[in-house]
């Protein structure tokens, strides 16, 4: 665990209103001083003007689409005006580190308040809060609720001292979304003791449902909404059929992503644990994340993977949310995740760096059946589980489309767009058939399974029937003797599978019960009597593709270089490696890639020249301009 980073001033027991700290106050200015940029990028400019007056805001901004910085330049901006500390909610205590380190490499005074610090550090940062000297404090919603800081709160803020509320992951306050965190409900509680304190709610994925959940039950009825483009043009998305998903996962490493950073996502701890372990035995380095692990194996296995190049994490969804590792070049996913919130926000975790990445998905008919089953069987209200199965049968659709996946997928967020040439339908659309009379066999011979003897059965005896096979279990039940035995001899068991998964996927079949036996929907008389046309997707391998993420292994951000510029890159990336550790800090939290690329490319000879690289602020130049300048002349 990384310890809380030392602070360049004494701490005492004064809780008097401190005076603005120099510097100008300013966003653009701050931008560039503290975080070496030139320029806001998108709604980033608004949304600080905005936030920095004193108003209300929420955000929806894709992952590595810069939401820290909407609230963290306010948060400086108003510091600077004497306007004390901002509390930003986080729910996750690696988020909270690696964002308090990443702000003290750069000159500002933030810490965290959570569960791995000792009574003692605690006692010092809250001296440090009431002081009003912190410009920030990363807080979980459950610490932010409770008596104790709340009249901690009432306290700065009867002194002027309590500047800005940001909640982050502010989806986790819905019921509808895909992270429900029940401490989140309790968030109203700012807005109702506060409520003149301005609050900016922040999240990278949610739905109109959901958004108006957040709306709701955060009381932001009256703030301005700023919603970014969902669109990842780096992400290409691949969704595949499952057969032998572990070759297949193994094959898309080895083929496109060798040597690169990723995440493979399963839905169970065992399934984490044996895909981790195998993929090890394969030689691609691996670790396994869950919430079974023990809290030190967790913090370890997350420290090494933000730390260490190449690593592949084989995670559930408990890891991830809040994770800037900026260079994870592939998400995968062996399992179907929840709703399509989900998948965004997982698959958003490639790519931060905007260097080109892939998300891959495998799935398959037990994948639908069983997130159906869950969905069914929860204690969930009855209107719950509808828009939950609403929800399961929008990314079902979207695995099955036959045309542009980024259309499909930025469409379900209110969001219109064109056919996007760099997903698997566009790169290679896939073949389709008219599936009807297939469906309609299929159909027919579920309902004769019930008009023969009201008895409901699974998948294989279904496609044995259809394909004439004779069985113990065919003979048992007589089911020689029904009109659809054999009728679909003409296609293989896998075309049968395929054309039940769609069916599952359509609506017009179910699963039910322990055993997954199916049984018809309302909507599967249409097709039965013809009304319907049904065109279906074949079965298809994903395309392979050169690698173009990499040259001869080199970071995406450093794909041009050649030559003395690519020496110089990997001088730096040494010693980057070598700050890095000294501090225990992720090495992109010192400098990215993107800004040593620069740096190589552009050979500054003077700290003047090296303050005009991107990404370079004026604390950091101080810390190690003169260092840098040795290395790239050396």
């Amino acid at each position: 665990m990384r310890p809380v980073p030392a602070h360049p001033f004494s701490l005492t027991d004064d809780t008097s209103a401190a005076p603005a700290r120099a510097g100008s106050a300013l966003p653009l200015d701050i931008l560039h001083e503290v975080f070496g940029y030139s320029a806001f990028r998108g709604q980033q400019a608004a949304i600080v003007e905005h936030v920095t007056e004193g108003r209300d805001a929420l955000v929806l901004m894709p992952t590595g689409g810069g939401k820290s910085l909407c609230y963290q330049v306010p948060a400086i901006a108003r510091h600077r005006q004497g306007r004390g500390v901002t509390v930003v909610v986080s729910p996750l205590i690696a988020l909270m580190h690696d964002q308090v380190g990443a702000l003290e490499e750069v000159g500002v005074h933030a810490a965290f308040l959570n569960s791995t610090l000792s009574l003692e550090d605690t006692q010092r940062i809250e001296r440090e809060m009431m002081s009003g000297r912190l410009v920030m404090l990363y807080a979980a919603p459950e610490r932010v609720t409770n008596l104790r800081f709340q009249a901690q709160l009432a306290s700065l803020h009867e002194r002027g001292l309590l500047s800005l509320f940001a909640i982050d992951e502010a989806h986790c306050v819905s019921q509808w979304g895909h992270d429900f965190r029940e401490d989140y409900l309790q968030l109203s509680v700012l807005h109702e003791r506060f409520p003149d304190v301005p609050r900016l709610a922040l999240t990278a994925t949610a739905d109109d449902q959901t958004r108006a959940d957040m709306i709701e039950r955060l009381q932001l009825q009256d703030a301005r909404v700023f919603i970014s483009s969902f669109d990842r043009p780096n992400i290409r998305y691949t969704l595949v059929e499952k057969d032998n998903p572990r070759q297949q996962l193994l094959r898309f490493i080895r083929d496109e992503h060798p040597g690169d950073a990723g995440i493979v996502y399963c839905q169970s701890r065992r399934k984490v644990e044996e895909t981790a372990t195998w993929l090890s035995d394969q030689g691609v380095p691996a670790l396994p994340y869950h919430a079974g692990l023990d809290a030190g194996v967790r913090q370890r296995h997350q420290d090494r993977f933000l730390r260490e190049e190449g690593l592949v994490m084989v995670a559930t969804v408990a890891f991830g949310m809040g994770i800037d590792k900026p260079d994870v070049r592939f998400v995968a996913h062996l399992d179907l995740p929840k709703n399509i919130e989900g998948y965004y926000q997982e698959t958003g975790r490639a790519g931060r760096d905007g260097g080109e990445a892939d998300a891959w998905l495998t799935y398959g008919l037990a994948d639908v059946v069983n997130q159906r089953r869950m969905i069914d069987e929860s204690p969930a209200t009855d209107e719950f589980k509808r828009i939950q199965r609403g929800k399961l049968d929008a990314l079902l659709a979207l695995a099955e489309a036959h045309d542009c996946r980024r259309v499909r997928l930025l469409s379900y967020f209110g969001e219109d767009s064109a056919p996007c040439g760099n997903c698997d339908n566009c790169l290679r659309p896939p073949a389709t058939w008219d599936g009807t009379e297939a469906a309609r066999k299929m159909l027919s011979c579920i309902y004769r399974f019930w008009q023969h003897g009201q008895q409901r059965f699974g998948a294989g005896h279904l496609i044995d029937v259809l394909r004439g096979k004779q069985t113990d279990k065919v003979r048992q039940y007589g089911h020689e003797s029904l009109s659809t035995y054999g009728v679909g001899a003409d296609l293989s068991e896998n075309q049968w599978r395929a054309v039940l998964r769609q069916l599952v996927a359509l609506g017009h079949v179910v699963a039910e019960g322990e055993f997954n036996t199916l049984a018809l929907t309302a909507s599967a008389r249409a097709v039965l009597k013809g009304d319907v046309q049904l065109t279906l997707r074949e079965a298809a391998d994903a395309p392979r593709r050169s690698k173009t993420t990499r040259v001869g292994g080199k970071p995406a951000a450093a794909a041009d270089l050649s030559g003395d510029a690519l020496e110089r890159f990997n001088a730096l990336k040494a010693w980057r490696g070598g700050v890095a550790r000294e501090h225990n800090l992720p090495a992109y939290i010192v400098f990215n890639d993107a800004t040593l690329a620069d740096m190589a490319r552009v050979a500054p000879q003077t700290l003047g020249e090296l303050a005009t690289i991107s990404g370079v602020g004026a604390k950091k130049l101080e810390a190690y301009g003169d260092q840098i300048l040795i290395v790239l002349n050396s």
